[in-house]
């Protein structure tokens, strides 16, 4: 087999969704064509990129090393083309976000920028905060929308917003509670969290604001996404830590309490590389500072502060 940019894209796709059929989807093709080339592109590897099991499939070290790879040749492919077609010329921007982010951050990010630049080509990666360090340093991404601020002397955070957890709970459970809670008189309590590969920082800071708390907390159920958490906080199957953004994702069935006292103080930020010539990225900041100003209103209005 040769290998074709399209082999990368079924990779990239398969990698960042976790699910064969889900990745189908995305690429609009059927699932069996998409296993074989896979299983071709492993071949021509030489080596595994995914473990296979029940719910889908995860990377292997080699898959891992595979993946900024396999984006940088796309994305380099994709500047390629707008260079050879002219499109360039009406800006690019290659941005990075957290999966919790994807609904709350960047709808409205994304229409302010194209209200500004209806030409300007945005596009969008979902990784892990430590990924997108990794790719906006080597010039892979412009920048990024992340939790977690890495030590790298290339990198600067542009735009910040806190966004300290808080606790998701049913609404008939709120009402008992009330407005502000102490976390360790949840110590009993079931919990939901975040699947931990999918957004490690999130999981760890988790575990660390129950440990303060004085408690281990008793994981019963986890959620690859943060709909998933609170679609199963919903149905009252547990209680979750969440960013306190995810209280304007207006999920039914549940309520954001804040918390009296929060060791972790986590926050949104808009990361990039200190030198960059891009001609986009204060645009990019503007908006993103607008964008987080916003937010900020609206959540002290959901939760009282």
């Amino acid at each position: 087999m040769t290998m074709e940019l399209r082999h990368l894209r079924y990779f990239v796709a398969v990698a960042e969704t976790g699910n064969l059929s889900r990745a189908a989807e995305k690429l609009f093709i059927a699932q069996p064509p998409l296993s074989v080339q896979i299983r071709l592109l492993e071949e021509e590897m030489g080596t595994a990129l995914f473990v296979r099991h029940p719910k889908g499939v995860r990377l292997t070290a080699a898959g891992e090393s595979l993946l900024p790879e396999a984006r940088y040749l796309l994305d380099r492919a994709s500047r390629m083309k707008e260079s050879v077609t002219g499109s360039a010329s009406s800006g690019h921007l290659a941005l990075g976000f957290v999966p919790s982010a994807s609904s709350t951050v960047l709808p409205k990010l994304i229409r302010l920028l194209k209200k500004a630049h209806p030409a300007l080509h945005i596009e969008l990666r979902e990784m892990i905060s430590s990924e997108q360090a990794e790719a906006i340093a080597a010039g892979h991404l412009d920048a990024g929308i992340v939790r977690s601020k890495p030590h790298h002397l290339r990198l600067t955070v542009a735009a910040r917003m806190a966004d300290p957890f808080c606790l998701a709970m049913t609404t008939q459970e709120a009402r008992r509670a009330g407005d502000l809670v102490e976390l360790r008189s949840f110590a009993d309590h079931d919990f939901v969290a975040f699947t931990r590969h999918k957004g490690p920082a999130y999981f760890d800071q988790s575990i660390f604001l129950c440990a303060k708390a004085g408690f281990s907390p008793r994981i019963r159920y986890e959620a690859s996404t943060v709909h998933g958490v609170l679609d199963l906080v919903g149905a009252g199957l547990g209680v979750a830590l969440v960013p306190s953004s995810c209280s304007l994702l207006g999920t039914s069935g549940t309520t954001f309490c804040r918390l009296s006292q929060s060791a972790v103080i986590e926050a949104l930020m808009l990361l990039r590389r200190k030198t960059d010539a891009n001609p986009m990225l204060p645009i990019l900041a503007d908006a993103v500072t607008a964008n987080f100003s916003d937010l900020r209103l609206r959540m002290s209005k959901v939760l009282g502060r």
